[in-house]
């Protein structure tokens, strides 16, 4: 006879299924193997993308890195760009702003790093911890019975989770599988965009260069020093975005057909772009759901709550869902409750993050009408006059 308790048996390690290894997947990992979950990381990639354009680690996710023990090396990654400047058709500068205090880096706590950097460090901090990540393989299909959650993996394993955890991105494959379709679930701000890498032919370092006109603009951004630099192009259009059906090429044609007859450097720019080895495309939009989780699973990051790059708190709104994410899941039997806790929590946040890309400083880098050039031109003479106290507190709050 086994006299031993049911309260003297170990209390078994819940599983963590999650897709997407960029920033929240590895967060999550990283927080959910502290409080002693088994955590699993699948990742469509070779391996962790590494390189990247930059970006801001800010306010509430500087505490959650600080708490992660990573904040020296991520501060020894911070790249220190100093100055966005605006120019005309001929290239001519109409103005300049130092890019801390466009993104409201009033403390001087707030960091600047290349995507590749911080998403290197999160592996590097949980790949020989107990964290489980494979590469090359994606979910396909889940079944969730209400005890557990069957995944089949493009790979063809079948495999069986406790939690599941989309952390897969703006078009999630995990939230398409649970949720339906992205369309309901994608608010357009009414953009595409076109980012690449390109030579840096003219030694810019530390900084952007930008050129738009009504419902078009164009930017060349260098990394401190490096002889690469980024390029950026972003148009008005009421289009469905080309990156559903991920069609390069007709992407390229849409891009040139909107920025002809631009000045400055632009036609430098479209060709680069359609030469680019990394050109990453999309629609400047927006995933707003009205849950963010159905029974055993839950989304985190961009595949729940993508705030577009126009608000510039993608990563920190990863960092801290992860954080509080895994903190419910720790401290909650029913991983329902939990969800709901993390929710309850988060989305004031997140919403507070997602209304910085459609207010008026949203349309100081993209302007859309030429009341948005004229505002944004008055705004920038008027910081050659006093500086940017005040110009934008509101990206301050969050």
């Amino acid at each position: 006879m086994n006299t031993m308790s049911k309260a003297a048996l170990p209390a078994r390690r819940r599983s963590v299924f999650i897709s997407g290894a960029s920033i929240a997947g590895p967060a999550l990992a990283f927080w959910l193997d502290r409080h002693g979950f088994d955590v699993t990381v699948v990742e469509r990639a070779p391996t962790i993308r590494t390189g990247g354009y930059p970006i801001d680690v800010r306010g509430t996710a500087i505490d959650v890195v600080e708490r992660m023990g990573l904040l020296p090396p991520v501060r020894a990654a911070h790249i220190a760009s100093r100055a966005m400047t605006f120019v005309d058709g001929a290239g001519a500068v109409i103005g300049s702003i130092p890019i801390y205090e466009a993104i409201g880096s009033e403390t001087g706590r707030d960091v600047e790093l290349p995507r590749g950097t911080l998403a290197t460090l999160l592996y590097d901090a949980t790949r020989n911890s107990g964290v489980d990540y494979r590469f090359s393989d994606s979910i396909d299909t889940l079944h969730d019975d209400g005890a557990g959650v069957d995944i089949g993996f493009a790979s063809g394993r079948q495999e069986r989770y406790d939690i599941v955890i989309g952390a897969d991105g703006l078009h999630s494959r995990t939230r398409h599988l649970v949720f339906g379709p992205e369309e309901q679930f994608t608010h357009s701000l009414g953009f595409c965009f076109s980012l690449f890498s390109m030579p840096n032919d003219r030694g810019l370092s530390h900084g952007g260069i930008v050129h738009a006109e009504a419902g078009r603009t164009a930017g060349i951004w260098a990394v401190q020093d490096s002889p690469k630099v980024f390029g950026f192009l972003a148009f008005a259009t009421d289009e469905a975005p080309v990156s559903a059906s991920r069609d390069a090429e007709k992407h390229i044609l849409r891009t040139r057909e909107a920025f002809a007859g631009m000045g400055w450097e632009v036609q430098r720019l479209l060709d680069a772009m359609a030469t680019a080895d990394d050109l990453y495309f999309d629609s400047v939009s927006q995933i707003r759901m009205p849950r963010w989780s159905k029974g055993r699973v839950a989304l985190v990051g961009d595949a729940a709550f993508a705030p577009s790059f126009r608000s510039g708190q993608g990563t920190s709104l990863a960092l801290v869902g992860a954080y509080v994410l895994a903190g419910e899941l720790a401290t909650h039997d029913n991983p329902e409750d939990a969800f709901a806790a993390y929710e309850r929590l988060t989305r004031p946040f997140v919403e507070a993050n997602q209304a910085l890309a459609t207010d008026g400083n949203g349309a100081f880098f993209l302007p859309r009408t030429q009341k948005d050039i004229e505002t944004r031109d008055r705004i920038l003479a008027e910081i050659a006059r006093n500086g940017t106290a005040g110009m934008f507190d509101d990206t301050r709050a969050c």
